[in-house]
């Protein structure tokens, strides 16, 4: 049988899903069969409106092996399991000859838990989940959620939290559900055999492609236990997110009412003493917390590292003593063992990582004015970590629309462990760059406007002029404003200030759902949408509701980010740009990503307007206006309000 070509697959797919083929489509597709055919790796830059999901499925299933992809965001997830992998199946079924299966998986976590909600959540009361809560149910939001979750369970063929609409507060959730580390396993426990996450399990070592997240493909590559069934491939969908995901996956805390609750757990599995010895060390834990100030410790004082040497040991031999005691006294006790054995192995785990100290590590207080306290840890860089796991024994496609930065694919390449493009060695993983660019026509569709006459941005106070400029484009724009600040408390500001000043309604991130806020955007052109670091890469408002994306200033990470700049030193100390390596790398990807909320399909006009003359004149404001669309390029204040006044009449004329 003659093997059907890829044009051919890629034709048929595209037409399932309504689409229009694009050169850049039909690029990316053949760039990952060549990288799935010769074993190799790939960095491909796919700008919006490309077409990039089919871009990369279409080789995968005709390849017939196993296939990961990997999405960071959950929006992601949904579309390609729910509409592009069901509609591509379909299409390339005739020709392939095969029917390729899909699953999604992901971390033990999401999905329900039938042992905890039969069983209850192991606690210092005896009494069953829903026994304590019953009564409750009319008042009480947790115990409605937990009343609606049971009647859920028995419907839900997946146990997916995703699945379960409206959805429930992380504390609820976490009623009904459990770790890795406190699942009793399949063999031991007496849901076993009915078990949402094993069924996922299950359902993704049959499947041809399994679609999951960033954050399980870390875990996967961390922890050593293989998580994800053996495959041939992996496509990383959103790379721009993985180093930050990973960095997440990879990092510790402590925090003392974390330790109080692994007490209260031990405490009944485990002779007095023993425990003693970890309630003694929680407390001075506790005491050396209390007056921690926020901010990189380059050295472990003497105070936190007698704590956390006491926390360290005395955790090691509640660990020992728990796995040699059994007392059928304690209701459940597989499961309250299993729970107690988590929580002080994350305990001895972090504090053995902090007392070992690594040059790799950096280590830092921070304070929360509601929580207190937090001791955290994370690795310097993952570089490392993910040359050495990621690109072993499989061949690997990373793509997004944001991977050139400055011009090139280099600084992404090295966060991810990679040498520069072309650079060959018995260890270094090969790999090539693509972009294949955007169907979008970036200089007739939209206008790059930086605001030089306003005064740099200082670290604190209100900017007069600034509000003053965002007033006025808001104004010429006649709403249609999609406003991108560096900080919530800048949004806030600019939402107070302006909603005195203009008749526009003005949405603020945090008052309402993100969905809620970004239909209520789309659906009311005079409406502006204000906010921080997720609508800088969540919001999609194609049309004329969103014509004016404002930045307030560069989005450089604050100098007092105890892991950013630890990362920037330690690139100085190597002989290194640190700020262009670490903060403008970390500003250029958030501006392209800002930049691309503008022009969402070929039929929107718009204007990205910059608040921070330092874009215009600083050394580094060429490397950042190269990772951006290739908009328009003015300075010119009036030149921006004529062209969002255009577009504003255009639009109205059209009645939108």
């Amino acid at each position: 049988m003659t093997k059907p070509s890829l044009p051919d697959l890629l034709h048929a797919a595209v037409s399932a899903v309504g689409g229009t083929e694009r050169p850049g489509q039909v690029a990316m597709a053949e760039a990952v069969a060549e990288a799935i055919d010769d074993n190799s790796h790939r960095l491909i830059q796919a700008g919006t409106g490309t077409g990039k999901s089919l871009g990369y499925l279409v080789p995968a299933l005709a390849h017939g092996e196993r296939v990961v992809v990997a999405t960071a965001t959950l929006a992601l997830q949904r579309q390609l399991v729910e509409r592009d992998l069901p509609r591509t199946v379909e299409a390339l079924h005739p020709q392939l000859r095969r029917r390729p299966q899909f699953a999604m998986l992901k971390g033990r976590s999401n999905y329900l838990c039938l042992h905890r909600l039969h069983e209850g959540a192991p606690q210092d009361e005896e009494d069953g989940l829903f026994d304590q809560l019953e009564a409750a149910a009319p008042t009480s939001k947790l115990g409605q959620d937990l009343l609606r979750m049971r009647d859920w369970a028995d419907e839900t063929e997946t146990g997916d939290r995703d699945d379960l609409t409206p959805g429930v507060s992380d504390k609820a959730w976490s009623q009904i559900s459990v770790s890795s580390r406190e699942c009793l396993g399949a063999t031991k426990c007496a849901y076993g055999a009915e078990c949402f996450a094993e069924a996922a399990r299950e359902r993704a070592k049959l499947a041809d492609v399994v679609v999951t997240n960033h954050a399980l493909l870390a875990i996967d590559a961390i922890e050593g236990a293989p998580v994800l069934p053996q495959h041939e491939v992996l496509i990383v969908d959103e790379a721009h997110e993985l180093v930050s995901r990973v960095t997440g996956v990879a990092t510790g805390e402590l925090t003392p009412g974390q330790v109080n609750r692994a007490v209260k757990r031990a405490a009944k599995l485990v002779d007095e003493k023993t425990a003693d010895a970890l309630q003694t060390a929680s407390e001075t834990f506790e005491r050396v917390m209390e007056l921690a100030l926020p901010g990189r410790l380059e050295q472990i004082p003497e105070d936190l590292g007698y704590a956390l040497m006491s926390l360290r040991d005395s955790a090691r031999n509640v660990i020992s003593a728990i796995g040699a005691t059994r007392d059928k006294s304690v209701h459940d006790e597989d499961a309250v063992r299993k729970q107690a054995l988590a929580a002080v192995e994350s305990i001895h785990g972090v504090a053995e990582r902090i007392t070992n100290g690594s040059e790799y590590d950096v280590v830092w207080y921070e304070r929360h004015d509601r929580f207190g306290a937090t001791l955290r840890v994370a690795p310097l860089s993952v570089s490392g970590l993910l040359r050495e796991k990621l690109f072993e024994d499989r061949s690997v496609v990373l793509t997004s629309a944001t991977l050139k930065l400055g011009g090139d694919f280099n600084g992404v390449a090295a966060s991810l462990g990679l040498s520069a493009e072309g650079v060959e060695g018995d260890d270094v993983p090969v790999w090539r760059g693509l972009d294949v660019g955007s169907p979008f026509d970036y200089p007739k569709q939209g206008i790059l406007y930086v605001a030089k006459h306003l005064a740099t941005p200082g670290r604190e106070g209100t900017r007069g002029d600034m509000m003053d400029e965002l007033a006025e484009l808001i104004e010429a724009a006649g709403g249609r404003t999609l406003g991108l600040f560096s900080s919530m408390r800048g949004a806030k500001a600019a939402a107070e200030e302006l909603r005195g000043r203009l008749d526009n309604p003005i949405l603020l991130q945090g008052e309402e759902t993100l969905g809620e806020l970004i239909k209520s955007f789309a659906a009311d052109p005079k409406t502006c949408l204000f906010g921080t670091l997720s609508l800088w890469q969540g919001v999609d408002v194609p049309g004329p509701s969103c014509q004016l994306v404002v930045m307030d200033r560069i989005p450089f990470p604050r100098p007092d980010d105890p892991l950013m700049s630890a990362r920037q030193k330690s690139v100085e100390e190597h002989g290194g740009n640190g700020f262009m390596a670490v903060a403008a790398t970390h500003a250029a990807l958030l501006m392209a990503q800002g930049a691309g909320r503008l022009v969402r399909a070929s039929g929107d006009r718009g204007v990205v307007a910059v608040l921070d003359p330092r874009l215009a004149t600083a050394r580094y404001g060429s490397f950042l206006r190269a990772t951006l669309p290739d908009f328009w390029y003015t300075t010119d204040r009036n030149q921006a309000r004529r062209s969002l006044a255009a577009i504003d009449a255009t639009a109205k004329a059209d009645g939108k």
